[in-house]
């Protein structure tokens, strides 16, 4: 572009950017949605999505060829349908014609343009781009080609089944873009989004505020024939303390608040997880599984022989009241782990009959390797960092009852990741979240060929029993066959015990009365576009 013609573009990019402005004083107040991210969100292009702060916004610009209903069931996004050759290893996305980016002079006159197949070919290889290096790009790691058949026919070829793809194609790594912005923005793009979402970008002072105006021309409508989304605005905060969170959402200055932490925990809800009487009336409360397995594994590699022995691993599935634990350090928040690895909220949960609490059990495993190993002040070294020490120091004090010795080692997150990854740990605390609804999601990690540093099997269990079953598995196209599969896996892990499971954790939210629509998912997404808020009324006494 020369530079009169780049003179020419800039101008006519201010005179939108005005006309934006008076736009904004134009909307109500009482329509915008307000929540608080206690960190900086450090970019807003999807091909880095990698955190939960950065779905949650990109998730409110964005779309991809499929989506996750809150049942985590793969519905239809811009592609309105698609079809799966018979051996599961050629997609066919049929797309919308009427998805539009939004507005920009980029696009021209119009001002906007729609969205056809080779937008998703050029942002797949996008993602695939070295010089870019998205970290989403392993989610294309099974497919072999991708092209545009047509303006709307995406077609996507495997290199071999692997039935969990259409759940990859749901995450925001593998939204649209255009080519436009992302030629003219280059790395700047990531504060200048454009996609096709429910919301468009409209103001962003880093680590300060962020706001999404409304897309008029958005093309997804409510079951009574009514366009979304119904809000005019998203603003986002970035208060770091959450205490001072609370109080703003207490006192109305905000919509919505996400998880509990410990400075209020006891004063919003009672020991049994439901709501103090004197928020009730006032404020609700959403719970569903949140695909998250909290637990303490082991390093199978340690110098340690007691993190070496079956016998210390199952006395420590054994010697903790899990129950106890999550009722009165988790206000009952989070299901107490005694089945397997695969967590709660997935259709493939395994009802194993796990590691309850049976502290004379786990007296007789510790005595029986005394006797073995003629160690008879056996002593474990659990590392955490602060956030976890409450559960830690519980199965410290649980553990020494039965003849355990057990040492609490903090230390800062950042340092236990990076020990845990180099096999420094010999026993460490973790929390595997879910990218994708599919309980292969958990058990690649325990799979030999993912040994950490260059995988995520920190525990080193090596199985070849389990790694066949896992090639099976992710080959078996049938769901329920597979479901079986996974089951079968989880329960022969579980055998060898190179993870104590502690519970499987929940997702919590909490609205004010006059919020509607909002949901709650096991992934913990974040969708606003069926989101309605009225006028909020307080009584004089709510405090």
């Amino acid at each position: 572009m020369d530079l009169k013609n780049r003179t020419v573009f800039l101008i006519s990019i201010l005179i939108s950017l005005i006309s934006c402005e008076r736009e904004s004083q134009k909307f109500n107040d009482s329509q915008v949605f307000k929540y608080n991210e206690h960190r900086n969100i450090n970019t807003l292009d999807p091909a880095f999505s990698k955190d939960l702060r950065t779905i949650w916004a990109t998730n409110q610009l964005f779309n991809g060829l499929v989506q996750l209903d809150d049942s985590l069931q793969v519905i239809p996004d811009i592609a309105a349908n698609w079809t799966i050759s018979e051996d599961g290893k050629n997609y066919e996305f049929h797309l919308r014609k009427d998805v539009f980016f939004h507005q920009h002079a980029l696009f021209g006159k119009d001002s906007t343009r729609n969205v056809v197949a080779k937008d998703f070919e050029y942002s797949f290889q996008r993602l695939l781009d070295p010089e870019i290096a998205s970290p989403g790009k392993w989610v294309l790691e099974f497919v072999t080609d991708f092209s545009a058949k047509n303006d709307s026919t995406f077609q996507v070829q495997l290199k071999e089944p692997f039935p969990p793809f259409l759940s990859l194609l749901t995450m925001k790594y593998c939204s649209v873009v255009p080519k436009e912005a992302i030629d003219f923005f280059g790395d700047t793009f990531r504060a200048n989004p454009i996609g096709t979402g429910p919301f468009r970008f409209k103001l962003w002072k880093e680590n300060i505020k962020l706001v999404f105006r409304k897309n008029h021309h958005y093309f997804e409508y409510s079951e009574t024939g009514v366009q979304l989304p119904y809000l005019e605005a998203v603003a986002i905060t970035f208060l770091p303390d959450k205490q001072s969170e609370f109080l703003q959402f207490i006192q109305g200055n905000l919509d919505f608040l996400n998880s509990i932490d410990n400075s209020y925990k006891d004063d919003l809800l009672t020991k049994n997880g439901i709501l103090q009487p004197n928020y009730a009336a006032q404020i609700d409360m959403l719970r569903s599984p949140y695909l998250n397995t909290e637990y303490l594994g082991v390093y199978m590699d340690a110098e340690e022989e007691e993190a070496n022995s079956l016998l210390i691993r199952k006395a420590m599935n054994y010697g903790f009241d899990k129950e106890k634990m999550i009722l009165y350090l988790r206000n009952g928040i989070g299901t107490p782990a005694l089945n397997g690895f695969i967590p709660k909220g997935l259709p493939s949960f395994n009802h194993m009959e796990g590691y309850s609490y049976q502290p004379q059990k786990a007296k007789q495993l510790i005595d029986a390797y005394k006797l073995q190993s003629g160690n008879q002040n056996p002593k474990i070294t659990i590392s955490t960092d602060s956030q976890y020490l409450d559960l830690c120091e519980f199965i410290q004090r649980e553990m020494q009852k039965v003849g355990l010795e057990v040492a609490i080692d903090v230390m800062p997150p950042s340092t236990l990741r990076e020990q845990k990854a180099n096999g420094q740990l010999s026993i460490f605390r973790g929390s595997w979240v879910a990218d994708y609804p599919d309980a292969e999601n958990y058990l690649f990690i325990y799979h030999s060929k993912n040994f950490s540093p260059n995988g995520p099997n920190y525990t080193h269990y090596k199985n070849d029993t389990f790694d066949s079953l896992y090639e099976k598995a992710v080959a078996t196209i049938h769901t329920k066959n597979r479901h079986r599969l996974y089951q079968k896996m989880d329960s022969l892990m579980m055998e060898s015990a190179p993870v104590i499971p502690l519970y499987y954790d929940e997702a919590v939210r909490f609205t004010n009365k006059n919020i509607s629509g909002l949901g709650i998912n096991p992934i913990n997404h974040l969708h606003l576009k069926r989101v309605q808020k009225k006028e909020l009324i307080r009584p004089t006494n709510f405090r």
